[in-house]
Parts: structure tokens; C-alpha cells; sequence
């Protein structure tokens, strides 16, 4: 999907952030539309959860505007769903009773609120351990649990902040598979941050370069990859993954070499 196929959903113009006389972001602009699963890639340092704090309503732009739906966001909302890297459960609740914390803001009756709950975490694969706490479950578990709590109260758009980040390769696979079957089965739009650029390729419509200090985006690329929705186990080791893959490192390589004073760099050929 590109942005030209749908409505938009959010809009980021020209937002900057200063904490006092560090410029964090600088004037940075984009859009997406809804259904759309987009990507926002780079390295530490580049203002990726900067940004996600300002999607959230956390903390307010410098300058600049986001809006979702028409509407500036001007705080945290019931019409975003957030998962984190580090899960965010709380452990004195059961996985059920997590997931139906948004459902308790939301106001739902109990009824509802359990039969709610049960089907998301029917969706990510967790319904026999609607009963488990936190510490039963594996690190792979627990994130799913994040993920329907996240889902569950049918927010406009989830944001992810590396949501897979603490976990091994072959979970974080899995997880990548599932979280992609989901957001074409509920059509959610998605806002995913990440340093890893395999895992932008392989989950992003669009992928959004994110360039350091200050964060401003150096550039968004289309990305098809035939396969990708039918699960092809091949996918990653395919010759245009691995030019997606490529041109990304290539661009992010570039932002990081500009970045360098001319000192450093002797200094590092040195």
C-alpha cells in the first residue's frame, strides 16, 4: 500500500523538538494513510522514540503540528495504542486482565470487556493463557500480550517503539510473521520504530530514513516484495530484499558520515 491508495490517517508537518538548546528533531514531515504499515528506521541517537513521544501526545512538538483524523493531537488518547520493547504489563495482572485495561478506560461493561479480551488474545495465538501472569509467561508471550492489550480497545493507529528489540532472532521472526497477519487481518494502521534495518524491509509498506542529530527524515522509500503476505520463508534471502536492505544501510551510512567533523574523520582514518 502507498500513501496515494487510501485516506490519510496522520499527518506530521514540519514538527521540531528542543530540549533547551538541543535540537532534537528538525522540521520533520510525513504522512500516513490508513491500513498503512509504516516504518521509521535509524540509529541510536536519532530521535525515532523522540518522535513516538510527540505521536503519543507525551510531550508536545517546538514547532510544528500532528494530527490524526483531522484532529492535532494535543495529548495521549484512546485513539493510539502504544507497545514497547520492554512489554509495560503490569505483573499483579493476569494476561487477561492486562489486555482489558483499555477496555476498563473505555468504560466497557465486565461482560464485555472479558469476551473482548479473549479474542485478542485468540488472535495472537494466547487464548489457553488468558490466566497466566506475567512472570509464567516467555518473553515472546509477554509481548503478544502487550500487543492485544494494544489492540483490544480498537484504537485508530498502534505505535511501536522496537517492540522486538529484547528478543532472540527466531521469536523476533515469528513475532514479525504474526504481527504482519494481523495488521492486514484488522487493518490497522501502524506506526513501527526500529534500528533494524532486515526487519524495516521485511514489515514496512513504507520505510523512513531517519538521519541523526538533529532527527530529520533523509528518505522514505516504497517497498514491495512479492511473497510477503503469503509468508514465503525465502523472503529475506530474496535478491530484492536484500537491495531494499542494501540501499537503506547505504542511505543511513551516508547520514552518519555527513554527521562526522571533518576532524573526526581524520581522525578515524588516522
Amino acid at each position: 500500500m502507498t500513501k496515494n491508495d487510501t485516506a490519510t490517517k496522520l499527518v506530521i508537518s514540519s514538527v521540531s523538538k528542543r530540549f533547551g538548546d538541543f535540537l532534537a528533531l528538525d522540521r520533520i514531515s510525513f504522512e500516513v494513510s490508513t491500513g498503512e504499515f509504516f516504518v521509521l528506521v535509524g540509529p541510536s541517537g536519532c530521535g525515532k522514540s523522540t518522535l513516538l513521544d510527540l505521536l503519543t501526545g507525551l510531550a508536545a512538538p517546538t514547532q510544528g503540528s500532528i494530527s490524526l483524523d483531522g484532529k492535532t493531537i494535543t495529548g495521549p488518547g484512546l485513539d493510539r495504542g502504544v507497545a514497547f520493547q520492554q512489554y509495560a504489563l503490569l505483573p499483579w495482572r493476569t494476561a487477561q486482565a492486562n489486555v482489558e485495561l483499555g477496555l476498563e478506560a473505555k468504560g466497557l461493561p465486565r461482560a464485555e470487556r472479558r469476551r473482548t479480551a479473549r479474542h485478542y488474545l485468540d488472535l495472537v495465538g494466547l487464548a489457553d493463557f488468558a490466566d497466566r501472569y506475567p512472570a509464567q509467561l516467555s518473553g515472546g508471550m509477554r509481548q503478544r500480550v502487550a500487543i492485544a492489550r494494544s489492540l483490544a480497545f480498537d484504537p485508530e493507529v498502534l505505535l511501536m517503539d522496537e517492540p522486538f528489540g529484547a528478543l532472540d532472532a527466531q521469536t523476533r521472526e515469528g513475532l514479525q510473521d504474526q504481527l504482519l497477519q494481523i495488521q492486514r487481518s484488522t487493518g490497522k494502521t501502524v506506526v513501527f520504530i526500529t534500528h533494524d534495518i532486515e526487519e524495516a524491509v521485511y514489515l514496512g509498506d513504507r520505510v523512513a530514513v531517519l538521519a541523526p542529530r538533529p532527527g530529520r527524515i533523509k528518505r522514505i522509500f516504497e517497498i514491495e516484495l512479492p511473497g510477503r503476505t503469503s509468508g514465503d520463508e525465502d523472503l529475506r534471502s530474496s535478491p530484492v530484499f536484500g537491495r531494499y536492505r542494501h540501499e537503506i544501510w547505504r542511505e543511513l551510512r551516508e547520514a552518519g558520515e555527513r554527521r562526522e567533523r571533518p576532524a573526526e574523520r581524520e581522525a578515524r582514518v588516522a
